[in-house]
């Protein structure tokens, strides 16, 4: 593995597991860290391109859900998923004391706690995606599979429209803090 520039804990933790990844830095706008335009800017396409949400649900309290950038969480799915009645996102105000990251640079790579990890299914049937290296303007790319062994998730169906993460499909509505 070659020595990466960014050193960010989620680069570490893949560096300290031996996982393949490649790096993709674009140029950030404050104004706009949906999943779209970070895809566009990396180059690679947005139903690969994953997004790490946080959300809390009334039992078991915070997780962690990866989807699509094309997607929309279901969060009743999510919910059963995690063995709640129900699940919310949490407020923006709360996503930084809780994960150590800010917004637009969420992921479940070595997050400040180790929150259950939920991944959408679809995110198996391509050979590479995307998630936040843990900084805004930089991306990982790797193998769903590592990703899913170096964040200790599981798969479930967890996008409002299973069809939302293949590219035929168009773009969903779903704009929850990317």
């Amino acid at each position: 593995m070659t020595a990466h520039a960014h050193k960010t804990n989620a680069v570490r933790l893949l560096e300290s597991l031996g996982i393949e990844f490649e790096l993709r830095a674009y140029e950030v706008d404050p104004d706009d860290l949906s999943a779209e335009t970070v895809a566009a800017k990396i180059g690679f396409p947005i139903e690969r391109t994953f997004k790490t949400l946080v959300v809390r649900g009334d039992r078991n309290g915070v997780s962690l859900a990866v989807v699509a950038g094309n997607a929309e969480l279901d969060l009743k799915a999510l919910a059963k998923a995690t063995g709640n009645r129900k699940a919310d996102l949490v407020p923006l105000k709360d996503v930084q004391p809780l994960t150590g990251y800010i917004r637009g640079g969420v992921t479940a790579l070595a997050c400040k706690k180790d929150y259950p990890v939920v991944i959408d299914e679809f995110a198996q049937i391509h050979d590479r995606i995307s998630v936040s290296a843990g900084v805004r303007g930089l991306q990982i790319l790797l193998a769903p599979e590592d990703y899913r062994r170096a964040v200790n998730g599981v798969y479930a169906p967890i996008a409002r429209d299973a069809t939302a993460a293949c590219p035929t499909q168009g773009p969903s509505s779903g704009r929850a803090h990317p």
